[in-house]
């Protein structure tokens, strides 16, 4: 299952992936934002509004036994929904429910080691493809997710680098904190592509939209999802056959 939008996964990228391994996307059309912008702007009401919206939305195919897993493909999303138990366990009505969806959510990274497999022989690749790899805060920290994607993407037969210094920093998207906070954002922003610079990269890839927005301001090398890149190789194998 996927979060929130119309039944139009023929042109999700992640619902595209997981279909070409053989896994079926379910998307909940009444799901809404995770919560987390405004859980950012100390908007706490609405925060737990959007979330007893998400489980109402998903709660039907957790309780048919139609999905095995919520997956999110922005890791920002997932750090939220993983602690709904705990954001909603004063409400006695959301408490188990709530528990149950943090337990059931992956971030889309934590599928790769089962995707692989079935990947492998797949995907093509333009040459040369150079990715850089940008862990965002809510994969690496918030998640305490690492390594999972380079390893995993090289094992697909890209190149990922992964810059040295500062890798464990922030660029300086922080949820809202690009908005309020421009000026420090930025220059977060400009430390973490000086990093990047010398890699000479095709792409900087990243696994946050917030995190791949704020990146692309300020430079002319494509900034993407990775997923993006793995579904634009398996294209690529489809036009060649």
């Amino acid at each position: 299952m996927m979060p929130g939008g119309k039944k139009r996964w023929a042109r999700n990228p992640t619902a595209r992936v997981l279909n070409a391994a053989a896994i079926q996307t379910i998307v909940a059309g009444n799901a809404t934002c995770c919560g987390s912008m405004h859980l950012h702007l100390n908007d706490n009401a609405t925060a737990l509004t959007y979330m007893r919206q998400n489980i109402d939305a998903w709660w039907p195919f957790i309780e048919s036994g139609a999905v095995e897993a919520i997956v999110m493909n922005a890791s920002g999303c997932g750090v939220t929904v993983k602690e709904y138990g705990r954001s909603l366990a004063h409400d006695s009505a959301y408490a188990a429910k709530a528990k149950r969806i943090g337990e059931l959510t992956r971030d889309l990274s934590e599928l790769l080691p089962d995707l692989v497999p079935k990947l492998q022989g797949k995907v093509r690749h333009r040459s040369p493809n150079l990715l850089a790899f940008h862990s965002p805060c809510t994969l690496q920290h918030g998640q305490r997710l690492r390594g999972n994607v380079e390893t995993q993407l090289t094992a697909l037969g890209f190149v990922v680098a992964t810059p040295t210094p500062d890798h464990h920093l922030c660029c300086g998207s922080a949820g809202t904190y690009s908005l309020l906070e421009p000026d420090l954002a930025y220059r977060l922003r400009d430390r973490k592509l000086n990093t990047f610079a010398p890699l000479h990269a095709d792409a900087i890839v990243s696994a946050n939209i917030g995190c791949i927005q704020h990146l692309q301001s300020g430079t002319k090398t494509p900034v993407k999802h990775w997923v993006e890149v793995v579904d634009e190789a398996l294209a690529m194998d489809a036009e060649l056959r």
